[in-house]
């Protein structure tokens, strides 16, 4: 068996062929039926400088292949002219173990799978106008997100709250091109009372936005906090939601915005629903426009799988 290598330009081109949406909602719906086979994460956390390293690996009983992902995250890289993301995607045959392919997408596709999940969390969760789309932070997943979630609402209308002045130039900038109006805004406060739709898109571990803040009707994905110690909401808010959904229950009671709400017993374990449950019913989960709805992604493989083998068929074409 030849094993292929392929470069993240090549990986770049096959992406408007396929439907991305439609691929990570069925790894999603294949998840939540119990369809694969998705061992706790490995991480390796570090201090100086600041990152971390995700080890994302299954299968989808049925499919011919198995997925080892690798990717990184270091905030400071930018000091060093480099990506703060990082990471190879390795698909393998699941009847031999022979190696397939290797995809040097350089933690392009996890972006790209990260910021489709916000997409399919807006589309299956938000309300049903969107007068302001509310990003927190102005990285590689603030773009990301607002560019996916053109493809599930025509809001173009964004405030952003950063904290660096010449990134937030920047971003409104490079948003514009993309189609965007971006305004400023100072605090939780302010990005709460004008926007029903919030997406928080950082690294930190302190909350960014605040019970108080969040108005009847709101939508939050957080998409931030992947890890045990990284948090961007005030835990309150996943009191008061209500609906609360995970893109893994597992994985969500050891890491993110649900255990840190777990640990202070402001959630219990059966309030929270997969978005994988949500799609499979075909419905909106969303009784009216007056509820508030809260995401909390840590990033499955399975969504790491559908994209490989997505990416790789194309390739192979």
């Amino acid at each position: 068996m030849n094993s292929k290598f392929y470069t993240k330009e090549q990986i770049i081109k096959t992406l408007e062929n396929i439907d991305l949406l439609k691929s990570i909602e069925k790894g999603f719906v294949e998840y939540s039926r119990g369809n694969s086979v998705v061992p706790p994460v490995g991480e390796l956390l570090f201090d100086h400088p600041p990152g971390d390293v995700h080890i994302k690996y299954g299968y989808i009983k049925n499919q011919d292949n198995y997925v080892v992902k690798i990717a990184s995250g270091f905030s400071e890289n930018d000091k060093v002219g480099l990506s703060s993301s990082h990471g190879v995607m390795v698909m393998f045959d699941s009847k031999t173990g022979y190696l397939k392919c290797v995809l040097h997408d350089e933690g392009y596709l996890t972006n790209v799978r990260t910021a489709v999940a916000g997409a399919i969390c807006a589309k299956y969760l938000a309300p049903t106008n969107i007068n302001n789309i509310g990003i927190v932070g102005t990285g590689i997943q603030a773009r990301m997100q607002l560019e996916y979630l053109k493809m599930v609402t025509d809001c173009r209308e964004v405030l952003v709250l950063g904290r660096n002045k010449e990134k937030i130039s920047k971003y409104i900038e490079d948003m514009k091109y993309h189609g965007f109006n971006v305004n400023i805004v100072n605090n939780s406060k302010e990005l709460c009372e004008n926007s029903n739709l919030i997406v928080t898109t950082t690294n930190a571990n302190e909350s960014l936005i605040y019970k108080d803040d969040i108005k009847e009707g709101t939508h939050i994905t957080a998409m931030g906090s992947d890890t045990p110690d990284k948090r961007e909401l005030d835990s309150e808010i996943l009191n008061i939601a209500d609906a609360l959904i995970v893109d893994s229950i597992p994985q969500c009671l050891e890491r993110g915005e649900t255990k840190s709400a777990l640990d202070r017993n402001l959630i219990k374990k059966e309030d929270l629903i997969e978005i994988g449950e949500v799609i499979d019913s075909g419905k909106k989960l969303r009784k009216n426009n007056n509820e508030i709805t809260v995401a909390d992604l840590t990033g499955v493989a399975v969504q790491d799988i559908m994209i490989t083998n997505a990416v790789y068929e194309q390739l192979i074409k």
